[in-house]
């Protein structure tokens, strides 16, 4: 891989240590992609910012590259961690909030920005072909696809690196030639609720290895929708885009899958664990909310209450929260929890006693019970509300 005169002096040592390491990582990734040089990038978002799933090992690591002075050159943002300090600090142990708040600090002395959420394109629109290197699936799926901006599934080691060198390997999705579908997807049934989008995001991860789709029948599909759809299909695959399907794309030499509506209810049947136990937890926000959902989960509590014998979460960015403050308060006011920084698949859920969960989000379905040990109810938003709400 060619580098520049600069990046051969870094990756030397002459710039230091942290430089050095995060130089050769992006290196070493780029051999073993095939990529034939670095390219700057405009921003980076890094992920294995929770204790909970990062560590004490990578821990020290991060603090070691923050007191080898190592400093993000582009904007760069943060991952949820595991806790939120109005609702879930108090309720697990000192030890680990301050390991957690610990890992916060080494990125803030890094200078980046403790933005605390998997949807960073809420907080600034990516240009459009903008390089990028993000490390949270769900958004780079709905950077690339939606957003049209242009990064790789990092790794949380590459996107640090990235951030810290502001480059990346040019492979993969950088490349004009790497976004070109090749699978045309006719869905051939209604998609009507969010879970159905996420259904579909599963069921094609699963079967289309890396392969990217153009999806027929996202034609009435909201942001919400979509950001459900991406989420799903970086869960089981390792897809990084979607097109929507239009004339301009050929079909020829692309593979061809249709899906009905019994793909999709097979898909729900399996996600959901349990149909008839109460749920101790009912969660909405996996991806964090948008201002939209968060005004909607408002409207449809209405002026009802949260039942007693179970939580209501709805996660989202403090950035969001300060955006629907009106809905928010709404929210806890009628017993909700407005949880910010952290979600239910990053959080310590068992340890706060929660078994079972309901939730709109088929992401959350597929990973809560290795991630959270618990059982999981795939159901829409009105019918989760429906079951948080007392008679």
């Amino acid at each position: 891989m060619y580098l520049t005169k600069e990046e051969e002096r870094i990756y030397d040592g002459e710039f230091g240590w942290a430089n050095q390491v995060c130089m050769k990582i992006l290196v070493r990734l780029g051999e073993l992609f095939g990529a034939d040089r670095l390219i700057p990038i405009s921003s980076a978002h890094v992920s294995g910012v929770s204790y909970k799933t990062l560590g004490d090992a990578p821990s020290e690591f991060l603090k070691a590259l923050a007191e080898s002075n190592a400093k993000a050159k582009v904007k760069a943002t943060t991952n949820p961690h595991s806790i939120d300090r109005k609702h879930i600090s108090a309720r697990i142990s000192e030890e680990v909030v301050q390991k957690q708040l610990a890992i916060t600090k080494t990125f803030e002395r890094m200078e980046f920005r403790n933005s605390l959420t998997c949807t960073p394109y809420y907080l600034e629109k990516p240009k459009l072909h903008a390089h990028m290197a993000w490390s949270e699936s769900s958004a780079v799926v709905y950077a690339n696809s939606v957003l049209n901006a242009w990064t790789n599934r990092e790794g949380g080691p590459s996107a640090l690196a990235a951030a810290i060198t502001g480059k990346t390997p040019n492979y993969g999705i950088h490349k004009a030639e790497e976004r070109k579908p090749k699978v045309l997807v006719t869905v051939n049934t209604k998609l009507k609720s969010e879970t159905d989008f996420g259904a579909l995001g599963i069921f094609l991860g699963e079967i289309l290895e890396d392969k990217i789709p153009a999806i027929k029948g996202l034609e009435s599909a909201s942001k919400d929708d979509l950001k459900q759809l991406g989420a799903a299909l970086a869960s089981t695959g390792m897809v990084n885009m979607f097109h929507f399907y239009n004339e301009k794309i050929s079909k020829e030499g692309l593979e061809k899958i249709s899906i009905d509506k019994n793909d999709l209810a097979k898909v729900k049947q399996k996600l959901t664990m349990t149909s008839t136990k109460k749920p101790d937890l009912v969660f909405i926000g996996c991806p964090h909310c948008s201002l939209n959902e968060v005004k909607r989960v408002a409207n449809l509590i209405s002026d009802k209450k949260i039942r007693d014998d179970l939580e209501f979460w709805v996660c989202t960015s403090r950035h969001i929260k300060e955006k629907a403050e009106k809905y928010a308060n709404k929210i806890e006011k009628c017993g909700g929890k407005i949880i910010t920084d952290t979600c239910a698949v990053v959080t310590w859920t068992e340890k706060l006693g929660i078994r079972t969960m309901m939730t709109n989000s088929a992401k959350t379905a597929h990973y809560a019970p290795t991630l959270d040990n618990a059982d999981v109810t795939l159901a829409p938003l009105e019918e989760c509300i429906k079951t948080a709400l007392k008679e």
